[in-house]
C-alpha cells in the first residue's frame, strides 16, 4: 500500500534520511505571543523519533511557543530539483542547567568534531541554562523526489 503524505513512515524515506543528517539548519515555524506567525533557522538534532534543539531561556520565540506549541518543520537543499522535508508537530519546552547535550551533538554535526567542540566550549563559557526544544511529529511530507516510483502517493 503507497505511503501517503502526512504519514510518519516519510521519515524513513531516503530523502529526509538525507536532509535529517544533513548540515541544513531546519525552518521553525510557528505563532509569536503576539498572534503573528514567524520563521526562524535552527540548529536541530534528530533522534530518531523526535528533533531537539535549543535556545537561550530568553529567546523570544520562547513565549509564543509556551501560548501554541503547534509548529511547523521544513529541512530542504539549496539544488535543484529541490529535496524537502516538512513536518508538523507540538513542541515540548524544558529548562535545562547548562548546555542541552543535544546541541552539542548539533554543533559537533554542522561544524565537525573539532570545530564544533570548540563552539562548544566558547557557548559553555557565555551560557549557564538553555531552553530544550523537543518535537515530536504528528505529520510528515517528502518532496523532491519521483514519489510514485517510490510507492508514496501525493
Amino acid at each position: 500500500m503507497p505511503v501517503k503524505q502526512g504519514d510518519l513512515e516519510l521519515l524513513q524515506d531516503p530523502v529526509s534520511q538525507e536532509l535529517l543528517q544533513s548540515k541544513i539548519p531546519a525552518r521553525l515555524a510557528y505563532i509569536a505571543a503576539d498572534g503573528t506567525p514567524r520563521v526562524v533557522p535552527i540548529w536541530f538534532h534528530w533522534n530518531g523519533r523526535e528533533f531537539v534543539m535549543a535556545t537561550p531561556p530568553k529567546a523570544p520565540k520562547l513565549k509564543g511557543l509556551a501560548k501554541n506549541p503547534k509548529v511547523a518543520l521544513t529541512i530542504d537543499d539549496n539544488a535543484f530539483p529541490h529535496k524537502v522535508l516538512l513536518v508538523r508537530g507540538t513542541a515540548r519546552l524544558d529548562a535545562v542547567d547548562g548546555i542541552v547535550p543535544e546541541y552539542a551533538a548539533a554543533a559537533e554535526r554542522y561544524f565537525g568534531p573539532e570545530q564544533g567542540r570548540a563552539w562548544m566550549q566558547q557557548v559553555g563559557t557565555r551560557m549557564t541554562s538553555m531552553t530544550k526544544i523537543t518535537i515530536t511529529p504528528e505529520w510528515a511530507g517528502v518532496l523532491g523526489q519521483n514519489l510514485e516510483s517510490t510507492g508514496v502517493s501525493v
